[in-house]
């Protein structure tokens, strides 16, 4: 671990994902800002933006490798496994044994939430999914087809369970058929590939 790259981001080592992002993106709008100014106020700006791109880089590199268990399998591939075999339970499970949750662990949480038709509770983690990988296709393409069945059931009177009881562990997964589920059939059929985590597949 190189804690000059933590001081250079202004954070503690034991600063979760999130911490260190939302540090980053003060300090790089800090930097780029004062680049501008004359003399050696503007050129010390633009020497600790650039030593700031490279620590962030560095430190969320050496954070990925972390993540990687004995077996040399990623530790999220466990989380999506239990995900395919509909064992929702156990994907929750690994997910709250983490202790660094970046942009992946969000993602990853809104898929559980998701299959239990939690569905603004999804929105929400995808959308901080976002904001700590803004450039992430997957991310962006799984939010965009959530609002497109969230306006679809709108239009149609369908309403998502949109008050989750975290606690409530016995409840069915994905979500209860009712009298709603038929007139919405369409709307599955058009986003069931929303998380259907097919790039774990591909890696």
């Amino acid at each position: 671990m190189d804690l000059e790259n933590y001081q250079i981001l202004q954070v503690d080592e034991n600063a979760t994902d999130e911490e260190i992002t939302e540090s980053y993106e003060r300090l790089k709008a800090k930097y780029n800002e004062e680049k501008w100014q004359d003399g050696e106020a503007g050129n010390n700006a633009a020497r600790m933006l650039t030593k700031l791109e490279a620590a962030y880089s560095e430190i969320m590199d050496e954070r990925r490798e972390k993540r990687r268990n004995t077996s040399g399998a990623n530790a999220f591939e466990a989380v999506a496994n239990a995900i395919r075999s509909g064992d929702i339970a156990s994907a929750q499970r690994l997910l709250d044994g983490f202790n660094e949750r970046n942009a992946e662990w969000h993602y990853l949480q809104s898929v559980v939430f998701y299959k239990k038709n939690w569905i603004n509770e999804c929105k929400k983690q995808l959308e901080i999914a976002l904001q700590l990988d803004p450039s992430n296709e997957k991310y962006r393409t799984a939010y965009d087809k959530l609002n497109s069945r969230a306006q679809y059931q709108q239009q149609t009177g369908g309403a998502p369970n949109t008050n989750p009881n975290p606690a409530s562990d016995g409840e069915q997964m994905g979500g209860n058929w009712c009298a709603n589920c038929a007139s919405m059939c369409y709307t599955y059929l058009c986003v069931n590939c929303l998380f259907n985590l097919c790039c774990y597949g591909c890696r």
